[in-house]
């Protein structure tokens, strides 16, 4: 191992765009499927990972959305949830803020209350046992209609102690964050936060109108971004977070290759930008990897990733006295690591 890579891997972090059915591994799907007795078209992990050759946000939603037809209790939730948390810890995640999609799991008859209990007896879990402060942000389909959001926020407000946020991810072309503009605002008087995928293979506009219209906190992926001049200078203006997925947008397509991915650009010019791994499994690595992959491929300096790991931090929605703890930490490892000889 690297130097550089023993720092990343001790490096203290935040993790704030993370799908968790996105984290769903082979062998769990397989055995989740003979546990509930569910059908799916595998039959090896060998044949699921073959399956990982995506040539669009498209084309990896249509294996995704077959997935999570074996996830059927809370039990389901709670192992998938768990298993997540344990593999952050090991790559120094501090803290998290997941999302979850409950649509894709009602649209079947798993009901809300099944879904939020497992994930949330498992966060419960990750505090406790591991010390992993945690956030839950649940998402709208933003290719399914308005009514269908309506209907999810209503269920998600008898949750509010466990909900902070509301997210809009899934297909993004033809579907503009003012779709949802109404619902979006419900929820803000309802007291909960606000983010929104834009800017993945959407175009800028959709990154204005998250901000303009949604009025979000932070802006999941963003990279596109880059082609906007005024846009850019406005972001960096208004210090946005963008929570930036390295691995994936490679095998997404958004980029053809991780040496022409523009987050050191994005960091140089001034953008908050963080380090994430989305949907790990499918997208060849977990948090720490994306990190390596950027150091390596991108040339990214250890300041570099050390503000990307302080602006995980900042951007988070942790309350004061959290944030001060994790980026004391934070400091404390750099200048330790800095003091070895």
């Amino acid at each position: 191992m690297s130097t550089m890579d023993a720092f990343i891997d001790g490096l203290p972090k935040a993790e704030l765009h993370l799908h968790i059915e996105g984290t769903l591994e082979p062998e769990m799907m397989l055995g989740f499927a003979e546990r509930n007795g569910v059908s799916i078209p595998f039959s090896s992990v060998e044949e699921v990972r073959a399956a990982y050759d995506f040539t669009s946000l498209q084309d990896f939603l249509d294996l995704y959305y077959k997935g999570l037809a074996v996830l059927q209790t809370e039990q389901d939730f709670y192992d998938l949830t768990w298993a997540y948390l344990e593999r952050a810890h090991a790559d120094t995640v501090r803290h998290a803020e997941i999302f979850f999609d409950p649509q894709a799991h009602t649209e079947r008859g798993v009901s809300f209350a099944t879904v939020v209990a497992g994930i949330g007896r498992a966060l419960d879990d990750g505090q406790a046992r591991l010390g992993l402060s945690t956030r839950l942000i649940m998402c709208f389909l933003r290719d399914l209609d308005v009514a269908s959001a309506e209907a999810t926020l209503d269920e998600a407000l008898d949750h509010k102690d466990r909900i902070i946020a509301v997210g809009l991810d899934s297909a993004e072309a033809g579907h503009p964050p003012a779709k949802f503009t109404h619902v979006f605002e419900r929820a803000r008087q309802e007291g909960l936060l606000t983010v929104a995928h834009a800017g993945e293979e959407g175009p800028p506009p959709y990154i204005r109108e998250a901000l303009d219209l949604l009025h979000v906190r932070r802006i999941d992926h963003g990279v596109r971004a880059m082609e906007d001049v005024r846009l850019v200078e406005r972001l960096v203006e208004e210090q946005v977070p963008l929570t930036v997925c390295p691995l994936s947008n490679v095998r997404l397509a958004v980029f053809d290759r991780i040496e022409d991915h523009p987050l050191r650009a994005m960091m140089e010019r001034g953008l908050m930008v963080t380090i994430n791994s989305d949907d790990p499994p499918y997208f060849g690595g977990y948090v720490n990897a994306n990190y390596r992959a950027v150091h390596r491929a991108l040339g990214m300096t250890r300041d570099q990733l050390v503000a990307a790991a302080r602006n995980s931090f900042v951007a988070s929605f942790v309350d004061t006295a959290r944030g001060a703890e994790l980026i004391s930490e934070l400091e404390k490892y750099v200048a330790e690591s800095r003091a070895e000889p």
